[in-house]
């Protein structure tokens, strides 16, 4: 198990079990240093139980990044409710960093597969992930993250950001 999931798996656990927040320990491995943004997403039998993440960092490293944003996938994620302690064994974890988003001037610069994307259009934002199951055209990639930010699907006024992950399982 890569140390980012591991990290994510133990931040739920002591949180779910303890009510803890791991603290961030003087030494950690270098790539725990960079500063990024950071999504984790649990997975209960295959299907989605949360998913939190920031596009940009909001902590000073990504240790901090990983226990803030998988405690609140498990306990903050409207969509669901709170992670039970026995469901605990039951949950995956990945954890994605994401590259610096870039600003896209024509949709040919996308691919669903290769990049995750961001729209906004005014004070809404919406972002999707790369690489998800069901989402296989820049068509579908558009219409879902505009929907996920409360644009219409036919407004062609929003501003597009591409960028890629190291996606950890």
């Amino acid at each position: 198990m890569h140390s980012f999931v591991e990290l994510a798996k133990r931040a739920v656990e002591e949180y779910v079990k303890n009510g803890n927040v791991l603290t961030c320990p003087k030494e950690i491995p270098p790539e725990m240093q960079k500063r990024a943004g950071v999504f984790v997403s649990l997975k209960k039998h295959g299907e989605l139980r949360g998913c939190i993440g920031t596009f940009l960092p909001c902590e000073e490293n990504i240790y901090k990044e990983i226990v803030r944003n998988a405690i609140d996938a498990a306990a903050e994620d409207p969509r669901f409710y709170p992670v039970q302690e026995d469901e605990l064994n039951d949950i995956t974890y990945s954890v994605d960093v994401l590259s610096e988003p870039e600003k896209v001037s024509d949709i040919s610069e996308l691919n669903p597969k290769r990049y995750g994307i961001i729209v906004a259009k005014g004070n809404r934002k919406g972002l999707l992930l790369p690489d998800l199951e069901g989402v296989n055209t820049v068509e579908d990639q558009l219409r879902i993250t505009k929907m996920k930010a409360g644009i219409s699907a036919d407004d062609e006024e929003v501003e597009i950001f591409r960028f890629t992950v190291d996606r950890h399982h």
